[in-house]
Order: C-alpha cells, then sequence, then structure tokens
C-alpha cells in the first residue's frame, strides 16, 4: 500500500501528528484483521452473560473515544454506561461494587497509576475487565480479562491522533459483535475504506479562520458528541486557542448566552434521530450571527466540511476525526505553534 498521505502538498516539513494521523485507515484495517475472532468470542460472552451495566476508566482523549461507546452501548444494547474517575481508588480508596458490570479502560500507554488503581479496584469489585490499550506491554495489558491492542503502533507526536480513532474502532467492534448486527458489522468492514475517504476530504478551508480567533464552541449529540469532545482538545493542545465542546442540546442551557455575530462554532451532525434536533439548533445559532462550520449539508449562512458520502451515522465521527486531523496542526502552525510539541506536556501522563 502507498505512504499515506494528507489531501494536499505541505509547504513545509509535515509534523508527526499529521504523518501519524493518516495513519489511521491501515490502523483501523490491522485492528479488524487481528482483534476480530476476539471481539466475536466476547461478544458471544455478552450475550450469554448480559452485564447489568457497563462502567468506562480512560483520561483525555481515551475518555472522548468512551464517550462514543458510551452512546453507542445506550442506544444499540440498553445498558447504562458510566465514566469512573480513576481517583475513586487512587486517591480515594474506594472500594467498588460492580459485580456482574462490565469495565472497559482504554488507555494509549496503559502505565498511568491511577487507571492501573482502578482497573485493581474493578476486578476486586466483581467486574468483567476488558482494556483497549495501543502498549502490548504495559501493565493494564496484563490486568485485562480480554485484551484488545489498539495496533496503532508508535504514535511518537504528544497530540493523539490514529491511537484516539483506533479507540472508537473498538469500541465499534464490540457493540458491532456483542450485538452481532449485520448492519453494523458492514459499517465495521467498511470503515478503513471510509478513513481513507475521509483523509482526502480538506477541511483546511473551514478551519483556517480559526488560527485568528481566541475561543469557539464545538457541537455534537449521541454518537458525534465524543468527536466534538476531542477536538475541542485538540483546538487546546495544539494551538493553544480556547475551544469548548457542548452537547447540541446543552449548548442553549446557558452558552448559548455568549454567541453572537461572528462567534466561531463548529457543529458536527450524523444522519440518526438526533439529526433534525441539532440542526434547529445550528439553525438557530446561525441566526444569531455565528460564524459556523458544519457537515451538516444545506445550511445556508454555514462553511461546509466535506464529508464522505453514505456514511453510516456510527462511523461519521470517526470520518470526521479523520478528517480534522488533516487540517487542525495547520491551524497550530498559522498560530505560531509546533503542533507536536505543546507546551508543559508529554507523550505519557502518569496521575495518581
Amino acid at each position: 500500500m502507498p505512504e499515506p498521505q494528507p489531501p494536499h502538498p505541505p509547504s513545509q516539513p509535515l509534523p508527526l501528528m499529521a504523518l501519524e494521523a493518516a495513519e489511521a485507515p491501515d490502523v483501523v484495517a490491522r485492528q479488524i484483521e487481528r482483534c476480530g475472532p476476539a471481539f466475536a468470542e466476547l461478544g458471544q460472552r455478552l450475550r450469554r452473560q448480559p452485564p447489568r451495566f457497563v462502567v468506562t476508566c480512560a483520561r483525555g482523549s481515551s475518555d472522548h473515544a468512551s464517550a462514543y461507546g458510551k452512546y453507542l452501548i445506550e442506544t444499540r444494547m440498553g445498558r447504562a454506561v458510566a465514566s469512573i474517575g480513576p481517583s475513586i481508588a487512587s486517591v480515594y480508596g474506594g472500594h467498588l461494587s460492580l459485580e456482574g458490570a462490565l469495565f472497559v479502560a482504554v488507555s494509549q500507554s496503559g502505565r498511568s497509576p491511577d487507571l492501573l488503581r482502578l482497573v485493581e479496584a474493578a476486578k476486586a469489585g466483581g467486574a468483567l475487565v476488558v482494556g483497549f490499550v495501543n502498549a502490548e506491554d504495559s501493565p493494564l495489558a496484563g490486568l485485562c480479562d480480554h485484551f484488545m491492542p489498539l495496533t496503532a503502533g508508535p504514535e511518537r507526536s504528544v497530540a493523539a491522533t490514529k491511537s484516539c480513532i483506533a479507540s472508537l474502532a473498538a469500541y465499534l467492534q464490540l457493540v458491532a459483535h456483542w450485538q452481532d448486527d449485520a448492519g453494523l458489522k458492514a459499517t465495521l468492514a467498511a470503515l478503513p475504506r471510509t478513513l481513507e475517504t475521509a483523509r482526502g476530504l480538506d477541511w483546511r478551508p473551514a478551519l483556517m479562520p480559526l488560527a485568528t480567533v481566541q475561543s469557539l464552541y464545538v457541537l455534537g449529540r449521541g454518537v458525534g458528541f465524543g468527536a466534538a469532545l476531542e477536538m475541542a482538545l485538540k483546538f487546546k493542545e495544539t494551538c493553544r486557542l480556547h475551544a469548548e465542546a457542548f452537547s447540541a442540546a446543552e449548548v442553549v442551557h446557558g452558552p448559548l448566552a455568549l454567541v453572537g455575530p461572528g462567534f466561531p462554532v463548529l457543529a458536527l451532525t450524523q444522519a440518526d434521530a438526533a439529526e433534525p434536533h441539532t440542526r434547529a439548533v445550528v439553525e438557530r445559532i446561525v441566526g444569531l450571527g455565528a460564524s459556523v462550520a458544519t457537515n451538516e449539508a444545506g445550511l445556508a449562512g454555514t462553511t461546509p466540511l466535506p464529508t464522505p458520502p453514505g456514511v453510516a451515522p456510527e462511523a461519521l465521527p470517526l470520518a470526521a476525526l479523520q478528517s480534522f486531523y488533516g487540517a487542525v496542526y495547520d491551524v497550530a502552525r498559522a498560530r505560531g505553534l509546533d503542533p507536536d510539541s505543546p507546551p508543559h506536556l508529554s507523550k505519557v501522563t502518569k496521575t495518581v
């Protein structure tokens, strides 16, 4: 397969962030091939012994992937999903009763002490522990009842890209095999090609005006909310740009007061039951004079974000992240920043 390339010829050497993000389609294809049988086995187990509820444990980009997984599991499997802060075990020494729960830990490094302590507490509390981990030699991998490698390979840029998309793909694999749904399995099988298409779409015309702003909102809803959270984080860490992510439902409960003429908003939608509600909110924001970029087609007064045609709503957040990662580093460079070396941050963050 030819070396992955960004959707435009570089005017200067590409940062690691861009090069690693461009690897995501191959990463996901590799994950599906390698982990598919293990996910199928886990899916059979979960159908035989359905968990009472689901708990996720993650931080940063991994937690944003888990927000995607939360909506996917709740809408598809009808099981409540809660994110538990690792400090419950590591700082407060709490003991959790998780009998009959499915516990999903997501991490790029698998080495943060607080996450490891919570996984140990979950096992002691009776949970079935599943880990989506990139570092296969990590302590976390050894703690899991079911270890699913993300297969992203080394990721040297501080800003996670391919490992984040791989984490969302792992949740999609989990639910497709747990539900044993033919349509979702077809979406999964097409995902590498979907990401390849998204990699070739240029979001720079929509994002580059953000190089001169001070803050913005990123909106999403349902399975798209996790992608909104991740985009807001990337604006912060790579562009030093204050960005807040809101549910398209939550933004009208107070945050809308800040929106006025020229206020920048990036709005994500997907073709599911939430779409008409999100569209109505975006139309309201446009009516307030905001500067809106969106992947919702046909909205007057907005800047379009190109989207692969015919993509299932469950795959659209991954496609959006793929296109976003391919452009946001140019926003950082336009602001005079190195997207590979955000200030005060390191690749492996070890919290307690």
